[in-house]
This record gives structure tokens, sequence and C-alpha cells, in this order.
């Protein structure tokens, strides 16, 4: 068959962008898997940052959905059983871009309950997971052509570097961290260093709860150090907050988002991918902060961003929101004072999973610490995994090693960190590791062994290609 030729148009002018290391990844390991296999080797992983199976069952999920149609049903005095309730043919029936109202007020009051701040419903706009509200903020900075540059963490949230990367006029200017969070003089200086270079900076954007990749959560002294930074330089920070109820912390010692310590300085993305499940992609984006804009008017972000989100979803998915609506209402069809308790049967089996990592770390590579190091995560799904010295490079090759010799699928660091870092360090990230401790095809005393070993042959795998003892037994 004749292959088919390219469309023939006038030049467009765009740029190829890479691929990104999950998706080589995951295009590789098909092969990889049977090299392993061939050698008789278990596939263990510790590489994907996916819910766990254990607890994103969608069957209790659509039944409480059901029952919470069923009693609006009720609530309307309907006695036929075959009656349509007006809340179930508005949830399959066009909405505006702020989706229906019902769902907004319900997550409105129950997060704003559990973290002590008010929250208007009006000015939650519903996004595709928190990615969606990503896009929606570079799309509206974006769209006066002019030279943005976007302030980041370093390493930082690879889907936030594959947005931001796609508008030919953006920078991205990051910020090194240390165990508490960025370097506070440095996220200063990069804020003034992108603005004498001509760029006009909207905002910084962070995982502070849970880092995705770092693996840590910023101290409360740090947040209030950026805030006043923020401030001073007026730039929003965009809180991406994924984590905030996947939370190892104990009741009282959760450090409090940057959306309750100032919310016309933040802007808030929400995802229920994590509390409720991942397919429905349901989010919110909630700021209530006000813009300077052309003529030296003030308009409301919220206002700013509604009008881009209906250039780009019209209509929201009212039947999605109307299940993650069931979701904030117990199982009398009360709505819920706080999501801990949905959080908490969760938490179960992460709490476990970060144990069994964090222990086998411990035990099997414990005695070496000038070898290695690893963070403790506070919350989320990771914790990144450091080679001290200069033996190991985690490079491709040394990636594909892991899962063709011993079975183990992660994911390097070398590319969650943004070009102006390499530029800064060209070895930034090839001595990490991100390791996952979430997601495991088993469940139950399935899932706590598969995890164990896993571990167990991470540790082995570090210490032979280290030049270590293996582990015996």
């Amino acid at each position: 068959m004749k292959k088919p030729s390219a469309v023939t148009l006038n030049a467009l002018h765009i740029r190829q962008q890479p691929v990104s290391v999950t998706r080589q990844m995951a295009a590789a390991l098909p092969g990889l898997r049977a090299l392993a296999e061939e050698k008789g080797l278990k596939i263990h992983h510790l590489g994907a940052g996916y819910p766990h199976p254990e607890v994103t069952n969608p069957r209790g999920y659509i039944e409480h959905k059901e029952a919470f149609y069923a009693h609006r049903l009720a609530e309307e005095g309907h006695n036929d059983p075959d009656a349509v309730s007006d809340l179930l043919r508005e949830a399959y029936n066009y909405t505006d871009t702020l989706g229906p109202r019902g769902p907004r007020e319900a997550f409105a009051s129950v997060y704003g309950n559990d973290w002590d701040v008010v929250m208007d419903p009006d000015r939650l706009i519903p996004t595709v997971g928190a990615t969606g509200g990503i896009n929606l903020l570079c799309s509206l900075f974006e769209r006066p052509g002019k030279p943005v540059a976007y302030v980041t963490d370093a390493p930082t949230y690879a889907g936030f570097l594959a947005r931001a990367s796609l508008y030919r006029g953006a920078e991205i200017y990051s910020v090194d961290m240390d165990g508490e969070g960025p370097v506070v003089e440095r996220f200063r200086q990069q804020i003034r260093a992108a603005r004498a270079e001509g760029f006009y900076v909207p905002f910084y954007y962070t995982v502070p709860d849970g880092h995705n990749p770092a693996g840590f959560s910023f101290s409360g002294a740090r947040r209030d150090a950026i805030l006043e930074v923020a401030k001073e330089e007026g730039v929003l920070i965009v809180e991406d907050a994924p984590y905030v109820y996947i939370s190892y912390a104990p009741d009282g010692e959760r450090p409090k988002p940057f959306v309750t310590l100032d919310a016309k300085q933040t802007v808030h993305l929400f995802t229920g991918s994590k509390i409720g499940l991942p397919g429905p992609r349901i989010g919110f984006l909630y700021s209530e902060a006000t813009l300077r804009i052309e003529n030296d008017e003030a308009a409301s972000l919220t206002d700013l961003l509604l009008t881009e989100s209906s250039g780009d979803i019209l209509f929201q998915n009212p039947e999605a929101l109307r299940g993650f609506e069931a979701l904030l209402h117990d199982e009398r069809m009360e709505l819920r004072e706080s999501l801990w308790p949905v959080a908490r049967q969760k938490l179960l089996i992460y709490r476990e999973n970060r144990e069994i990592m964090m222990n086998g770390l411990e035990r099997y590579l414990g005695e070496f610490p000038e070898h290695f190091a690893w963070t403790r995560p506070e919350a989320g799904f990771f914790t990144v995994f450091t080679f001290l010295g200069d033996r190991v490079r985690t490079d491709d090759a040394f990636v594909e090693r892991l899962v063709s010799e011993y079975g183990v699928v992660v994911i390097p660091m070398y590319d969650f960190y943004p070009a102006d870092a390499r530029r800064r360090d060209a070895n930034a990230g090839f001595n990490q590791l991100r390791l996952s401790f979430c997601f495991s095809e088993s469940e139950g005393e399935g899932r706590v062994r598969d995890l164990t070993e896993a571990v167990k042959t991470f540790c082995h795998a570090a210490r032979v290609e280290s030049g270590l003892p293996r582990i015996l037994g």
C-alpha cells in the first residue's frame, strides 16, 4: 500500500515537543517486560503514579450515585418508579460552563470546612482534572501573544512542563529546592531575572503537598515566606493540590494550603482523581484574585478564566459533576461535614504502602548512608531516591537495565527538571529516581507481599549497581 503523503499546507510554525520520559517508558515497557519474563523475572511496579485499584473500585461509587439520584427523586415527590427526576434529566443534558450549581455549592461547603476557608461557589470553575486548570491558566496568559515566563520548582510536575512548553513565547524560570521547599531568595531572583529579560511573569506553579515528583511537602514557614515574596513581587501562586487528602501527617499538623493563607494571591487547583475516581476527571479551579487588564481596569480572574473556559469547553459534563456531588453526601444522603472519612479509607492502603517502602529502604540500604538517600513523604505517592557519589547515572540505559535485569520499573528524575535547571547543572536528576508506592496489580495480602518484594528487589539492584554486597536470602 502506498504511504500517504503529508497534507500540503503552508509551513506550520509548531515546535516538535520532546517525548516525556514517562511516555518513553510506557512505550518501551512491553519489550522490556518480555525480555525480563524470558529471564524468569517478575515485574515490580515502582514507577506508575496511578491510584491503587483497591481504593478505586467503581462499584461502590456507582451504587452511591444511583442512591443519590433515587433520594433526590423522592425529595421531588415522585411516586412513579419510572419517573425521571429533574436532577437526573439535567445530568444528561447541556449545562453552562460553570456546570450545575449543586456540585459547586456542596464542594464549597465540605472543602471549605476541611481547610477553614470560605469559598464562593460562583468562583469555582469546573476543569478536566487539575491538568485542565493548568491548561486554562496558560491559555489565558498566552492569549495576548506576549513573551511569558512561568516560575516553577526544580524539579516540577512533568504535565506542567509539557503544557507550558507548547507556547513558543514561554520560558520557564525554575527555583531550586531544599528540604522545606523552594529557596526563597532564589524565588525572588528568578521573578526579577525574567522581568529584566522582557517577560511577563503571571504566576509561580507548584505542588506544595506531596510534591510530584520531589516527594516531600513544603513546611509552613516556607509557605509563609513564598507567599510574602509573591505579594511583594505581584505574582500569583498556582497551587496544584491533588494530594491534600493523601496526607500522612497527624491531624492538626498538616500545613495549610496557600488558598487558606490568601485566596486573593492564590489559584487553587483541586482534582477528584485521588479522593474519588480518576476516570471522571473532576476538577475545580478557585481563586479570589483580581488582575489589571487593558486601560488599567480591574477584572476578576474568575471572570477572565470563565470566558477562556467557555471557548474551550462550552458545556461541562454534568453527569460526572453530579456523581462527585453524590460522593460529597454520606450514606443518609446528608451533606458531609468533611471529606476526611472518605480519605481515611484510602489512606489505610497508601499509609501501609508508604511504610512498606520506607521500612524496606531502611532495612536493606540504611547501613550505607554514604551511598543512598531518600525523601520521607508526608503526603502523596512518591519518594525520591538519590544515588550519592558518581558511580550510578540514572539515564535511560540504567532505567531499562533495571527492568530487563531485575524486573523493576521506576521513573528517572532528570526529565522533571526544566531546561534552565539543566543549564545550571547538566547532571540535574541524573542521580535520582522517582519511586512510587501507590500502585500494584494485586490487592489485600497480595498487595503487601508484592510491594514488599518489589522494594527488596529494588534495594538489591541498587546495591549491586553501586558495587555493594548483594542481599542474601
